[in-house]
């Protein structure tokens, strides 16, 4: 408030020195809010007077008595019971409010508590089955029968063995018939050559590339070709069924009449080579009496036969492996959702830990604004807005005194309102009543 509104404020009004007090007559109405507002201005108006007619208008001792106002005005705030009661009513709501958001934040906590047991209660859970099912897959190659797992013991062991007694095998095999199919279809028979040399040349494979593509195609391929029906006795003796049976015999027979067709073409040659005028021309029933014809046949059919049949013990085991295999990824995988689950669990966790702690803050800050509530109730709410009416009343007065009892020039007299109106504004600052953002005072104690 800048000094000529303050000025205009406290203009000088003629109140009696001596105020008389009334005494109201015995029938007489108690008067209401409005007339005892007056009145109380009144009396603050006439303290100023009287104050300031004791002391000169000094104004040094107007910031001893403006205390001393303030004080008075207090006490008088204190004791309007009704007046504090409806002042505090906001606040009273306000504790309660949050004293109920404080019964709201047990109540979530401890639900957020039981939540964690729970959670936590279901990770061990998991951790268990986690654990039987990792012994379980160490344990299934050594007893499948425990598990119900239809599957030999040792099965790993016996395929290895049937599969590194196969690879020589099929290495005899892509050897034999290579030299074989070349020696019976496209090599030219050297009379000097022994048997073995001619039906066994360690050069046929190159020999037939040199010779063409279709020969050296031939020749490469058609070990494949018993390899392959090698496969398909694993594949008929697998589902042993009537109709297999007859593939089976069929196949055998397939396969024996080929080596049989080898055999011949490689024994006629070489009879060809050693026929005299007086040999007859070459036909089956001299093949049949040749020691050379049947081992031929017989170092093919019966290494294709032991083949097969490693073969189709090699892929059982595979399949009796593969069941304890199954088994295990089955477990593997169940031990996994698990995993998956526990690390779910975790995180929610994880999650209701950091609301427990965000609601522990609100609950420290609501406990703490409960506690600036209860200081507030405790205390004496003073509207300090009322108060700068008061304590304007009560400078109006002492300024009052100057003006008209003061004998002093009217420069001296104005210096001494001036100052007193200074050291009133002194005083609303002290006591907060002149801040526009700060209408009340709180007080814990009086």
């Amino acid at each position: 408030m800048d000094t000529i509104s303050i000025k205009n404020l406290f203009k000088l009004k003629s109140a009696p020195i001596e105020p008389k007090q009334e005494q109201l007559p015995k029938n007489e109405v108690i008067p209401n809010d409005d007339s005892l507002e007056e009145s109380r201005k009144r009396t603050y108006h006439e303290s100023g007077y009287r104050d300031s007619s004791r002391t000169s208008g000094n104004h040094s001792t107007l910031s001893i008595c403006l205390d001393a106002v303030y004080s008075k005005f207090q006490n008088e705030e204190k004791e309007m019971v009704e007046k504090q009661t409806k002042l505090k009513e906001a606040y009273v709501n306000e504790q309660k409010n949050r004293e109920t958001e404080i019964k709201a934040f047990i109540v979530s906590q401890e639900t957020k508590d039981e939540q964690l047991k729970t959670k936590n209660k279901e990770i061990e859970n998991h951790q268990r089955i986690i654990e039987a099912l990792k012994a379980e897959i160490i344990d299934l190659p050594r007893n499948p029968e425990k598990y119900n797992v239809k599957a030999s013991r040792g099965a790993s062991a016996k395929f290895w063995i049937g599969a590194l007694l196969l690879l020589p095998i099929s290495l005899y095999l892509l050897t034999f018939y290579i030299s074989t199919s070349y020696s019976a279809f496209f090599k030219s028979f050297d009379a000097k050559s022994t048997v073995i040399q001619s039906v066994l040349d360690a050069q046929a494979l190159s020999k037939a590339w040199n010779e063409g593509v279709i020969e050296g195609a031939f020749v490469t391929l058609i070990p494949f070709v018993f390899l392959g029906l090698g496969y398909l006795i694993h594949m008929f003796w697998e589902n042993k069924t009537r109709a297999n049976y007859i593939k089976l015999g069929l196949l055998f027979i397939v396969t024996f009449i080929f080596d049989c067709i080898l055999a011949y073409e490689i024994e006629s040659k070489l009879y060809e080579l050693n026929k005299t005028i007086e040999s007859l021309p070459f036909n089956l029933k001299i093949a049949f009496t040749q020691i050379q014809f049947w081992g031929i046949i017989f170092a093919g059919f019966i290494v294709y036969i032991i083949w097969g049949l490693v073969f189709d013990f090699v892929m059982k085991e595979h399949r009796e492996k593969d069941k304890i295999k199954n088994e295990q990824e089955i477990r593997q995988k169940k031990a996994e959702f698990f995993q998956e689950k526990i690390n779910v669990l975790k995180k929610e966790i994880e999650e209701i830990i950091a609301s427990i702690g965000n609601t522990k803050e609100l609950m420290i800050k609501t406990r703490g604004r409960i506690e600036e509530l209860q200081n507030i109730i405790d205390g004496v709410i003073i509207p300090t807005k009322d108060y700068k009416l008061y304590a304007s009343e009560y400078v109006q007065g002492w300024v009052t005194f100057i003006g008209e009892k003061i004998a002093v020039s009217k420069t001296e007299k104005q210096t001494m309102i001036d100052d007193c109106i200074s050291t009133y504004n002194t005083n609303l600052e002290a006591v907060g009543a002149n801040s526009d953002n700060q209408n009340l005072v709180y007080l814990s104690s009086l």
